[in-house]
């Protein structure tokens, strides 16, 4: 009997551990399954059966009382995730945890200063990307857009009362970085309807929904631009000139907000996912804009100019051969970049996702004071205005950041992770998500895609402009540096033109702390695969190294230095199912 029953205790104590974890594990993933449901009735967004998001009927509800409802919701989350993180967690929910805690911090964290009553920057806004840019394939998808376009007046309303509340306490963009910010919304008040950027769906719909279905569709659209979209519009137009700009702060600095210093040591946690102070940053900022001036100069005389680094930066600014004739000639570089970089992926990647993207211009309405570039899922978007100020050496590098293995490469394969966890599929952090942009920038030196010295000059003055903005961010921000200031700093250190150099300050001054992701999430790709390289040796393969990256999705900085620990530990293995041959 005592052997028997010793022979049962060890049974247990052998099943108890996992059985716990399993227990955990399945806990916390119907913590984020109802954090993922949450998400999605919030925000008015409906799951498809790829597991893609898209808007239902209305646009969501953005009134202080539901912010802060969602604040609620989301530290009612963070309380039941503290308790299960102190249980026995897998490798994976572990992952899933931290991935977890990070997203509720920032959103508890924009809501305890009430951010939403700053709701546009010099890049970014509430109002520039409702219009659909193409067909829907549904009766069901052109009345959810009609329902949005008639819930628009609400929707800017809201809003347009939290901007008002921000000016009220010293809170708001400052008005320096928002010259000429008015076209992006006077583009959408038209005449008439079929002339709206509304309208785009509706020029050729498709032919699987009936005649007399189409006219109907077209009909109540026509009432909803007319009778909804281009009033809101207007009135939103009214709003920003006679009243936001005309009451914008004049300071330009995070530190001359309420409570700034802390709003701005929030915003450095919630971009870059890492624990580090401005002041670090702007040091770490400082050494690297020295090493890569060094390789500035080694370029230079590579491309045998006869004169210093800053008349070779004049040089490549001011000489013809640089600029395209049309924009189809630019978007012909980014073209040909993005299939020499195809024939390459094989070499560098075991896993190649099935989805594949476009390359498009930047839309004209908001071009003009828009970045470089923008990926995505479903396009890439290169900017063709102003082509003198887009120099072709450039390209390359910023089509590898956007396009591939860049964003729109990066968002296909978190797509195609079947076994992801439902709310990171299209989960985005700014460290990981931009520091893989510009790590590919670095990898192209290595696939051989920049063929000339301006080309690879165009790539170091693509990373002296995120190293430099670890300095120019935390100086505006931390130190109280002026405009001007920051616009010396990075002409004097890059080869961008004058236009993407004031684009780019006006951007840092109005989005505290998106800048430092780039280079501090490249540093950190870099350093853990170098650890990786040393660790492992001849067992080191750059494409299972990819693999593993990629197959995180989208992740806090820490999640990805843990999983190449464990990718050390077993011995560099990559991806279950994929050949590497």
């Amino acid at each position: 009997m005592r052997t028997a029953m010793l022979g049962a205790a060890v049974l247990i104590a052998a099943i108890s551990p996992a059985s716990a974890q399993d227990s955990a594990d399945e806990r916390l993933a119907a913590l984020t399954d109802a954090f993922y449901d949450y998400q999605l009735d919030t925000y008015e967004l409906v799951e498809t059966e790829s597991g893609q998001t898209r808007q239902g009927n209305r646009l969501p509800a953005v009134t202080p009382v539901a912010q802060r409802d969602r604040a609620t919701r989301y530290a009612e989350l963070l309380q039941q995730l503290q308790a299960l993180e102190s249980q026995p967690l897998g490798k994976e929910a572990r992952t899933n945890a931290l991935v977890l805690r990070t997203l509720l911090e920032a959103e508890i964290g924009d809501a305890r200063f009430a951010e939403w009553e700053m709701p546009l920057n010099s890049d970014s806004n509430f109002w520039s990307y409702l219009a659909g840019t193409t067909p829907f394939t549904s009766v069901e998808d052109y009345e959810n857009y009609i329902g949005r376009m008639r819930d628009l007046p609400r929707y800017f309303a809201e809003h347009t009362a939290n901007a008002r509340a921000g000016l009220d306490r010293g809170f708001s963009v400052p008005a320096v970085t928002l010259e000429g910010r008015d076209a992006s919304i006077e583009a959408f008040v038209v005449e008439e309807p079929e002339t709206s950027l509304f309208w785009r769906p509706f020029e050729a719909m498709p032919a699987s929904i009936p005649e007399a279905e189409q006219h109907r569709l077209r009909a109540e659209a026509r009432e909803a631009i007319g009778d909804h979209v281009t009033p809101a519009y207007a009135a939103l137009l009214q709003f920003f000139r006679d009243d936001y700009l005309t009451r914008a702060r004049s300071t330009i600095g995070a530190s001359e907000f309420p409570e700034g210093r802390a709003y701005y040591a929030q915003q450095i946690r919630q971009y870059t996912t890492l624990d580090l102070t401005a002041e670090q940053i702007h040091a770490i900022g400082l050494e690297e804009v020295a090493r890569i001036k060094a390789e500035m100069e080694q370029v230079k005389d590579e491309a045998g100019f006869d004169g210093t680094l800053e008349q070779f930066i004049t040089f490549l600014r001011t000489d013809p051969q640089f600029v395209a004739d049309t924009p189809d000639e630019l978007m012909g570089v980014a073209a040909y970049t993005a299939k020499r970089v195809d024939d390459r992926l094989s070499d560098y990647f075991g896993f190649l996702p099935r989805y594949r993207h476009g390359i498009r211009p930047v839309d004209p309405a908001i071009a003009p004071f828009y970045t470089a570039g923008r990926g995505g899922l479903e396009y890439c978007q290169i900017n063709t205005h102003d082509l003198p100020s887009r120099p072709v050496y450039n390209i390359p590098a910023l089509t590898m950041h956007e396009c591939a293995p860049g964003h729109s490469f990066q968002a296909a394969i978190a797509l195609e992770r079947d076994d992801a966890p439902r709310f990171r599929r299209q989960t985005y952090f700014s460290g990981f998500g931009e520091g893989w942009g510009l790590y590919t920038e670095y990898l192209g030196e290595e696939m051989g895609i920049y063929r000339t010295p301006y080309e690879r000059f165009g790539k170091l003055s693509y990373e002296m402009w995120r190293a430099a903005r670890l300095v120019i961010d935390t100086g505006i921000h931390q130190n109280g540096w002026t405009r001007d200031q920051a616009i010396d700093y990075l002409a004097s250190h890059t080869a961008l033109s004058d236009r993407e150099v004031e684009t780019e300050i006006d951007r840092y001054i109005s989005w505290p702390g998106q800048a430092l992701a780039y280079k501090l999430g490249e540093m950190t790709i870099r350093r853990v695969r170098a650890k990786a390289e040393n660790a492992l040796g001849d067992r080191f393969d750059i494409r299972k190294f990819h693999d593993v990256v990629l197959s995180l999705g989208s992740v806090p900085l820490p999640a990805l230095e843990a999983r190449i620990d464990a990718f050390i530990a077993d011995g560099g293995q990559g991806l279950e199912g994929v050949t590497y041959d």
